[in-house]
């Protein structure tokens, strides 16, 4: 399945720099060389940006049909 833009995307390895977790989920904002990498926007259950990174595809997935989406706390440092 190609990844494009809007599409809901999870992290499958932590991204220290930024906070972000394995499972984290956000949404893809651009695509970088038909799929080489992606800029993806994450953001807390109220909306506010937490985070936008540069991501290689093989940093993300696409959301999944059985999928179960699970919340954490984000504290920033």
């Amino acid at each position: 399945m190609m990844i494009k833009e809007l599409d809901t995307v999870v992290l499958v390895k932590d991204i220290k720099e930024h906070q972000l977790t394995r499972g984290d989920v956000g949404a893809v904002v651009h695509v970088y060389e038909g799929g080489k990498a992606y800029e993806v926007e994450f953001v807390t259950g109220a909306g506010k940006t937490i985070a936008v990174a540069t991501l290689r595809a093989s940093d993300i997935r696409p959301m999944q049909r059985a999928d179960i989406l699970h919340v954490r706390e984000f504290a920033p440092a």
